[in-house]
């Protein structure tokens, strides 16, 4: 078409690759692009670099996926790591916090007491769980020592005394032993609760179960002990208090001990209530003989039946069960200690601590 003679041949060039079509060159058909060497080359030079690009991405691209998987390696070993950590730790028994100085055999349990703790302290757990969720008398009774006794101390104490709000979920035991009284073994437990609060409970097996002492949880007395000091109720009772010796080495060589009394705050393991008037006790007396024992023994760090739990109780203060009477004479108001009943809360009669022996009787002048 291109060597006819219409028009003027000799400015018309071919549209594909721009020669003068006179020269013989064989047509190329339209569907298929001549490339010049030049263009090849550069059209080669071209694919490789961008060959190289995509190497260079694919690298890249593997490099930015490295990245996260190591750093999730790493995480998922150190979880692993602080896991078996924290299993190790839950499994490896503690000392309890803050112990009392005792000698090595106090501190370590034996197998069986071990295994004797693994089986009660979750029983105990409940019982208390049971007490302190219970919403009537009747419910609670199910969950202390010696029920149908106590009873009727149940219903006069929180008839003069606030039913205090606990919720078990929020108590952590933090520590518990065994406790060898005369009527068997027992567990005695010391919690702590969220907001602060301090609790020590002892649970007796009794009827194959494993019940709450109430009268040394809450330290039950006959009646509240500012309301007796202040002339209130029968003008005699039985009272669970703190008692301390006043000026214990200037009057070692006297004849009467000197103590005063405080109400132990339930919840509190250092506030006390109000001082009491001073007692004056015949130190040769059995009660003076068994409180002179009792300030022996917390000096010395121990405290009666071996109890192995840390002394908890302000410094100086022994825990005690009297028997006060109050008198009102020519409108003034005195008190009398009638009785030392023990020196400890539990809800038994037994001293334990064994009194001082009595001085020796001098002989008479002739």
């Amino acid at each position: 078409m291109f060597q006819s003679s219409i028009g003027d041949i000799d400015s018309r060039v071919c549209t594909e690759c721009g020669r003068d079509p006179s020269l013989g060159v064989e047509a190329i058909s339209s569907d298929r692009k001549t490339v010049s060497p030049a263009t090849a080359e550069e059209f080669e030079a071209q694919s490789e670099l961008a060959a190289e690009r995509e190497k260079h991405s694919l690298r890249n691209r593997k490099r930015g996926y490295l990245m996260p998987k190591l750093f999730l390696g790493w995480s998922v070993f150190l979880i692993l790591i602080v896991l078996c950590a924290r299993r190790l730790w839950n499994e490896t028994p503690r000392e309890p916090i803050n112990p009392v100085a005792t000698s090595p055999s106090k501190t370590q349990r034996t197998e069986e007491e071990i295994a004797f703790l693994n089986e009660a302290a979750p029983l105990c757990n409940q019982t208390l769980s049971g007490f302190l969720n219970a919403t009537t008398p009747e419910e609670r009774n199910q969950f202390v020592l010696a029920p149908i006794t106590t009873a009727s101390r149940m219903a006069r104490f929180y008839g003069l005394n606030p039913l205090a709000k606990i919720d078990p979920s929020k108590l952590s035991l933090s520590q518990s032993a065994e406790l060898d009284l005369p009527s068997g073994k027992a567990v005695e437990t010391f919690w702590k609760s969220s907001d602060d609060r301090q609790f020590d409970a002892v649970f007796v097996k009794e009827g194959g179960e494993w019940r709450l002492d109430w009268d040394h949880f809450v330290r039950f007395s006959d009646y509240p002990w500012a309301l007796f000091q202040a002339g209130s109720g029968d003008p005699q009772g039985e009272f669970r208090l703190f008692a301390r010796e006043r000026l214990a080495e200037e009057r070692k060589n006297q004849d009467t001990i000197s103590i005063v009394l405080y109400a132990p705050r339930f919840g509190s393991i250092t506030e006390t209530g109000s001082q009491s008037p001073e007692f004056l006790v015949k130190r040769d007396s059995e009660d003076g003989r068994l409180l002179d024992a009792a300030f022996k023994l917390a000096k010395k760090g121990e405290r009666v039946f071996g109890v192995k739990v840390s002394n908890t109780d302000p410094e100086g203060l022994i825990r005690v069960r009297v028997k006060i009477r109050r008198i009102e004479e020519n409108r003034e108001r005195h008190f009398e200690l009638e009785k030392v009943v023990a020196c400890h809360w539990y809800s038994i009669d037994d001293p334990d601590v064994k009194p001082t022996e009595a001085p020796a009787a001098q002989p008479l002048e002739k």
